[in-house]
């Protein structure tokens, strides 16, 4: 059975862009193999090495992306009262603010408030709403944030 993957459309269309960046970079790969082999031994051919993983990483990517947006499932964009995949929430502890985007794990970049459904984050704030208040653990001891918003 195929693994379902849950998307928003913008990390549909992100994937989209960077599958096409990927695919026009396999004639610069394959021109840089070429030249590699024109330089000798393939057996001590550093560049040679070089090139052939480069390829080997980006063919890699290409199969997982298209494998990916064959089996997406976009999130639809819907109001609700509680947090669920594809919501954006504003959390408060104590001064500190934060906004995070509940996506699937494919979207996920904490660094850029994308969060995963399935991050301890993502599974203590799906669910809550507005005013709730979601305990998450960390190694440095328990987090309290109050549900600010969600959208």
């Amino acid at each position: 059975m195929k693994k379902q993957f849950q998307i928003t459309d913008a990390g549909k269309k992100e994937l989209e862009a960077e599958l096409e960046e990927l695919k026009g970079r396999r004639g610069a790969i394959a021109e840089k193999i070429a030249e590699a082999r024109d330089y000798g031994d393939l057996s001590e051919n550093a560049e040679y090495d070089s090139a052939r993983e480069e390829q080997g990483l980006v063919e890699s990517r290409i199969a997982e992306i298209e494998d990916i947006l064959l089996n997406a499932t976009i999130i639809a964009a819907t109001k609700s009262s509680s947090i669920k995949l594809g919501s954006k929430v504003e959390l408060k502890t104590g001064r500190k603010t934060v906004n995070y985007h509940v996506v699937g794990p494919v979207e996920a970049d904490p660094l850029n408030g994308k969060i995963s459904n399935e991050s301890p984050i993502g599974l203590a704030l799906l669910g809550k709403k507005v005013g709730d208040t979601a305990v998450i653990t960390t190694p440095k001891g328990d987090i309290k944030y109050e549900v600010v918003s969600v959208g």
